[in-house]
């Protein structure tokens, strides 16, 4: 069987209840202050005080606890019962019942209950009544492991405080880090489609020249050239002419 060697202190502000045929007197305070703690690992220590005329307290042995759990009918693990503990001491409807003494305001009795919720198994410790210096010294110990509670509570927001100031500061870097690649990224892609628009205009033919060159064109031009090779006299005929006229000078010599 385990102990208490990793229970976290727990305070709280339990609800009164008096008991059956007692009645509050004029004098007594109707606000306590709870504080459950390990004083070592085999041990739970559980104090009550209004701060006034009234400290309570008992101590509770782990075996005895255990021996308390079968008592209520609690089952599992000695670890689940720390924790059912826990939530219950934490709960608000703790209660401190009290019963005054016969015709006094004193308070002979003050029990603890305690349940996690509405229907589940109540844990109930008897708490006796502290006097004189002991009760101060009780006092005086709660109102130091209130304040080292506070404490450790401040320390642990500050110390969040600061891990969530970091954290936005990384995601601030991040997100400028992430709008500067975006950023040239675009750049890139702008000046990938403005070099491909120009090796498009620098290899393709220029209008004209397509233009001249279309099949229309041509076929104009292969027409003209025929043309003006068929005006061409043959070679025959110009032969035949330059005979002629050859003839004829040597018919004039004869003359």
């Amino acid at each position: 069987m385990q102990g208490f060697q990793e229970f976290e202190p727990i305070f709280n502000e339990p609800r009164i209840e008096w008991a059956k045929n007692s009645n509050p007197g004029s004098g007594l305070m109707d606000q306590f202050f709870m504080h459950v703690f390990a004083p070592d690992g085999n041990h739970l220590k559980i104090r009550v005080t209004d701060y006034h005329s009234n400290t309570f307290e008992a101590i509770k042995s782990a075996m005895q606890l255990d021996d308390m759990r079968d008592c209520i009918g609690i089952g599992g693990s000695w670890n689940e019962f720390v924790e059912y503990l826990v939530a219950s001491f934490k709960a608000e409807d703790v209660k401190l019942v009290l019963e005054k003494l016969s015709n006094s305001d004193d308070v002979a009795y003050a029990k603890l209950v305690a349940q996690k919720s509405k229907g589940m198994p109540l844990i109930s410790i008897s708490l006796t009544k502290l006097l004189d210096s002991a009760a101060r010294d009780c006092m005086a110990n709660m109102s130091f492991g209130l304040f080292k509670a506070f404490k450790c509570m401040k320390n642990m927001v500050v110390q969040e405080k600061e891990h969530s100031l970091q954290l936005t500061k990384i995601i601030s870097a991040e997100k400028e880090r992430s709008e500067n690649i975006q950023r040239q990224l675009g750049k890139r892609q702008k000046l990938e489609k403005m070099n491909s628009s120009d090796k498009l205009d620098v290899s393709g033919p220029p209008a004209s020249n397509g233009a001249q060159n279309s099949p229309d064109k041509l076929a104009g031009r292969d027409a003209a050239s025929t043309k003006v090779t068929n005006r061409v006299v043959p070679a025959f005929r110009r032969a035949k002419v330059r005979g002629a006229l050859l003839q004829d000078i040597e018919d004039d010599k004869d003359n």
